[in-house]
């Protein structure tokens, strides 16, 4: 099972004011912010940007490393967390995107936008897409920290 949830550094900026973000799992997610709020909200965002870039770019996405003492764990918004897992089932299986049209009876251009982060798609058609794959999303909930 795959945790859409990476752990973050938060560590004060040496000017004292405000606070530095970055993931140990992918090095390119860079933020900060004047204060915890703030920090948490711009990792948010800020995960959410290097994870929609590596599937723009077809990179591997790395699987989230255990969290350590002092790191906050930061989810991948929900808006993006189905095509993260459609993805990352087609790489896995090595499929691509005319493969999973084929068997979907769509056209490839439905695929694309499928696993295309900035297009609104309906949950139901990545379930759908999915569902070829043999995979399924299942939903946790869990207290806050």
């Amino acid at each position: 099972m795959f945790s859409a949830t990476y752990p973050a550094q938060l560590l004060p900026e040496p000017n004292g004011k405000g606070l530095h973000v970055r993931f140990p799992d992918l090095p390119e997610a860079l933020t900060g912010g004047d204060d915890l709020r703030d920090a948490l909200e711009q990792a948010a965002d800020c995960l959410a940007e290097a994870i929609a870039g590596r599937i723009a770019r077809g990179d591997a996405i790395p699987s989230p490393s255990k969290s350590k003492r002092g790191q906050r764990l930061i989810s991948v918004p929900l808006y993006l967390a189905p095509k993260l897992a459609l993805y990352l089932a087609m790489r896995d299986q090595g499929l691509k995107n005319t493969e999973l049209a084929r068997r979907l009876g769509v056209s490839e251009t439905v695929v694309r936008r499928l696993l295309n982060p900035k297009h609104d798609t309906k949950p139901e058609n990545i379930q759908a897409a999915l569902a070829c794959l043999g995979k399924r999303i299942v939903l946790v909930f869990e207290d806050a920290a």
